[in-house]
């Protein structure tokens, strides 16, 4: 591959950044909005390709349609964000823009059925991982070069309001979509990654530092290996497992756990002693980069699996109770949860523009304390809530999470020296992805937990007084729970899934009451609130540390500060009448 020209940002001129933004918030938007995206579209995909994934042996089918595409990005975005580094950050984003886009290609053009089709689509989402984690490790180093410090909160609020819009707007599209045809969720962001693609390599620049040394081989295949054992046990630790609700006593699941750690415990020694290290460690020696990101790393943990439970909650409870079909509940589930992404997308911006005037410290505590406080409104809230307080709480939670947000990236950005940004903030995504993973685990370990203490007798007596054999009522109450869980999840109606075949042996008028949208939802409130505690609690209390973390970091504010608004008026002043400040672009790719 060509050498490719290193531009100064005074040759690109003021308008370069602006471009810089827009590319990478495009990029971040549509590789969010493809994470979550099959979610809501996971009943419509696999009734498409014919394949049952309440099935025991089609777990693993749904399990890695989940966690594929964030067990692989989280992989992945140290090892990409080092490539950025080395050959230059815009060429490694714009492959990635490249990767994204044949990736979703393959994925909409699934011609296969069955068990062939259920690995195509495992396999292409893992590749559109591949390019997701190129996108996300170099996008913010991207910005950080372009902007002066003094305005990169906003850069990178910006560009975190479409990382965590994306996810939530995804729900939303994925329920309007997959109803219609299930391949429109992977075809509708063909026509934004082409023109992202393009676009990025037309007007994208490499700008930074680059640092070219050898690859360190043993420390990308000893973190790969490590890390990647840690989420597959993480995601199997929600199975069952012999006579246990959940799987972390499985073989498996410690083999991975132990055998994983043990892998990245040597990793952290490789990188000690190597001379260009995947992991810079003498990174942890600055304050804002290390504390950072363990608020980063909690902030993640405590609501990584908060989308997953709130989507439980809407289309296993609250909306059958409130008179949708569980075949509705997928796109109303989703449509419900906009206030969160209305308060993330009015908080973080904002919150951004001020952490380059004031400081992050307290913006950044202060929004893990309201979202920490949100999360014990949640466990307060009775399950069959007034949708406007529900609406309320996920309004505040968005905003807590977007004052967090915004001023954590600026401020480990800004600690970081020019030359390893890229690497920085590939570890920075990579202690996000994987506690978010790491979340979802947790929370559904602890819902399951919750469930499987109360849940069995609960369901067995209410299946036998309306007319369940007690044979039949005791074997489907002791299934494990995660098949409610799932099924709930889906959109699928739980008590039809569960009692199959006995329905026909029911008296129509039972059948229909145990299959109504009244008998479930009431079954497992109780059941389900006593784990939301749990859940939530931890949540809380991961929320605090991080709160404590952020206010250890050290604020950095540059005296030279220019207004967003005098930077606009210049660029616009000079692009109306005087002369172009960006040079040609080079042909040296």
């Amino acid at each position: 591959m060509a050498e490719r020209r290193t531009y100064s940002i005074a040759e690109l001129g003021p308008r370069y950044k602006w471009i810089a933004l827009s590319n990478t918030t495009l990029g971040m938007l549509i590789a969010t909005i493809n994470s979550s995206i099959v979610l809501i579209a996971l009943p419509d995909i696999f009734k498409g390709i014919g394949i049952n994934p309440l099935e025991p042996a089609n777990t693993s089918y749904l399990l890695w349609m989940i966690m594929g595409f964030l067990v692989v990005t989280a992989v992945l975005v140290v090892s990409f964000g080092r490539l950025g580094d080395m050959y230059g950050r815009a060429r490694m984003y714009n492959l990635g823009f490249a990767v994204f886009t044949v990736s979703s290609i393959m994925l909409a053009v699934t011609w296969f059925d069955g068990d062939a089709a259920a690995l195509w689509l495992i396999g292409w989402r893992i590749v559109q991982g591949v390019g997701g984690a190129f996108l996300m490790a170099n996008s913010s180093a991207i910005l950080t070069d372009a902007f002066p410090a003094n305005q990169r909160g906003l850069a990178l609020g910006m560009n975190g309001v479409a990382a965590i819009a994306g996810s939530f707007l995804g729900l939303v599209v994925g329920g309007v979509l997959a109803p219609i045809d299930w391949n429109l969720i992977f075809l509708v962001s063909v026509p934004f990654g082409v023109i992202g693609t393009i676009w990025a390599y037309l007007k994208l620049h490499d700008t930074g530092i680059r640092k070219h040394a050898r690859m360190d081989w043993w420390g990308n295949i000893t973190f790969a290996v490590g890390l990647i054992a840690v989420l597959i046990g993480i995601t199997y630790g929600i199975q069952p497992y012999d006579s246990s609700p959940t799987g972390w006593g499985s073989p498996f699941v410690l083999s991975c756990l132990i055998g994983g750690f043990a892998v990245l415990v040597a990793f952290v020694i490789i990188e000690s002693k190597v001379d260009n290290p995947l992991f810079r460690l003498s990174l942890f020696r600055i304050r804002s980069f290390t504390w950072g990101n363990v608020a980063n790393l909690t902030a993640s943990l405590g609501r990584g699996g908060l989308q997953f439970i709130l989507i439980i909650w809407l289309q296993g409870i609250w909306l059958p109770q409130h008179g949708y079909t569980f075949e509705q509940t997928p796109l109303w589930a989703g449509i419900y949860m906009l206030p969160m992404t209305v308060g993330f997308l009015l908080a973080a911006p904002t919150s951004g523009i001020l952490a380059d005037r004031i400081g992050s410290r307290l913006l950044a505590s202060t929004g893990l304390l309201i979202t920490a406080i949100t999360f014990l409104l949640l466990i307060i809230l009775p399950v069959n809530f007034d949708y406007w307080a529900f609406a309320a709480i996920l309004l505040i939670n968005g905003i807590g999470m977007g004052m967090f947000s915004s001023p954590n990236r600026a401020e480990v950005m800004n600690s970081l020296p020019a030359d390893a940004r890229g690497s920085g903030a590939g570890m920075m995504t990579t202690f996000q992805n994987a506690a978010m993973v790491l979340s979802i685990g947790f929370f559904f370990s602890l819902i399951i937990a919750g469930l499987s203490s109360s849940l069995p007798s609960t369901m067995s007596q209410g299946l036998t007084e309306h007319g369940v054999p007690a044979a039949a009522a005791a074997q489907i109450a002791n299934l494990p729970a995660v098949a409610v869980l799932f099924a709930a999840f889906l959109g699928y109606n739980p008590i039809q899934q569960l009692l199959g075949g006995q329905l026909s042996s029911l008296p129509p008028e039972q059948a229909s009451f145990l299959t109504g949208r009244s008998f479930f939802p009431n079954l497992i409130s109780g059941p389900f609130q006593s784990g939301l505690a749990v859940a939530f609690g931890f949540a809380i209390v991961v929320c605090l540390i991080g709160a404590v973390a952020s206010l250890l970091t050290k604020d950095a504010r540059p005296a030279d500060r220019e207004s967003v608004g005098e930077e606009l008026a210049a660029v616009a002043g000079e692009s109306s009448g005087g002369p172009s400040e960006l040079v040609a672009p080079s042909t040296e790719r």
